[in-house]
């Protein structure tokens, strides 16, 4: 099995070879191993392989390499899922552009009963903050995944959000696993990989690259029951996640906004050109997906009282004081280095007493 995976992801790892082309490699040699044994003559029958394909398929580079991923893998507790594989997502796997394998860390199932994507702008309102917490803690008693793309703004929220609910929450992400995109969002990748999980296509040294981003999106979109449009611009890369949902034929939700809001250009685009449906709040989601709580008698509380150190105490105090604050105020009266600020911020904000504004300023919830 070990060495089938080796095989498997060196195809991943050939320039050139994308999803297609890999599985047109496999189907023809039978097998993943087979493709590195056969000849450079049975190769180049192969419709789509060149001089040069055929060239770094020989070549012992690629078998090399794959070995590094794979102890890499082995390190970090990260699995190889290849699109034929039982736990490979069972959503996106039928759609010819789903990754031919995926590398995996956490433990939430990628076919959970109900998965909803929540996507949206990387500078989000305090409205549009507010309408996507709303709607991850609304979805908490309806046993769902939620799934994101680990970016700043409302993928953050939607995130947090997740885990201080105890949500199994999915990041896709455009990079590989040994670099978390934005790196401010390390702290909380870690915690997502304890309730949910890291998902990505892209061996672990590959850095933030332009394409890769927009080639994620397909992920999300392929492997939701619903995806839903927060707040966004009428061009980026939640623009592009409802339309590629909407060629899949997935219920794609939005939020309207006013003709004048510049965040919601895209919503109301969307619901204008009849390619999301309009919620108000996660009850028009859930009716409109006729899906029932499992238990509805379960609510899910915050804790009256959390316990909290003296420099937590000391950041709460301050907080008190006025409605919201910026992290270079906090970083002032505290006499603390902004990366210690940063940290205590995101340890309040998981225990559900603080929340992110735009332009890093910060309230209690």
């Amino acid at each position: 099995m070990k060495e089938d995976s080796l095989y498997k992801i060196a195809l991943t790892l050939i320039p050139n070879v994308g999803t297609m082309l890999s599985k047109y490699l496999i189907s023809h040699c039978g097998g993943a191993k087979n493709v590195f044994e056969a000849s450079r003559k049975e190769l180049l029958k192969i419709p789509g392989v060149g001089s040069k394909c055929a060239s770094t398929i020989l070549s012992s580079d690629i078998l090399e390499k794959a070995e590094q991923e794979m102890a890499f893998m082995e390190r970090h507790q990260i699995r190889a899922i290849f699109y034929l594989d039982d736990d490979y997502p069972d959503r996106l796997k039928h759609y010819d552009n789903a990754p031919f394998l995926l590398y995996y860390r956490g433990n939430a199932d990628l076919n959970s009963t109900r998965i909803v994507g929540i996507v949206g702008t990387r500078q989000p309102t305090v409205r549009g903050i507010s309408n996507c917490e709303k709607l991850v803690e609304g979805l908490a008693p309806y046993n769902v995944m939620i799934t994101s793309g680990l970016a700043y703004g409302i993928d953050g929220v939607a995130h947090k959000k997740s885990v201080e609910y105890k949500i199994p929450t999915v990041g896709v992400m455009g990079t590989g696993m040994a670099t978390i995109y934005p790196h401010e969002h390390k702290r909380l990748a870690n915690r997502m990989v304890e309730e949910g999980g890291l998902l990505t296509e892209y061996p672990h040294a590959s850095i933030p690259s332009r394409q890769h981003f927009p080639m994620r999106n397909r992920i999300i979109a392929g492997m939701v029951d619903a995806l839903v449009v927060v707040e966004s611009k009428i061009k980026g890369g939640s623009m592009i996640s409802a339309l590629i949902a909407n060629e899949y034929n997935k219920n794609v939700f939005t939020f309207p906004g006013r003709s004048t809001d510049e965040q919601s250009e895209g919503c109301n685009a969307l619901i204008k050109n009849h390619q999301a449906q309009l919620i108000d709040g996660v009850d028009d989601l859930v009716d409109i997906m006729r899906w029932e709580q499992l238990d509805a008698t379960k609510e899910i509380q915050k804790q009256l009282f959390v316990e909290l150190n003296n420099e937590e105490q000391s950041l709460v105090t301050l907080l008190k004081e006025t409605e919201e604050v910026s992290i270079d105020r906090i970083t002032y009266e505290l006499k603390k280095p902004s990366s210690e600020i940063a940290s205590l911020l995101l340890t309040l904000e998981f225990k559900g007493m603080v929340k992110t504004l735009p332009g890093k300023r910060y309230a209690l919830c």
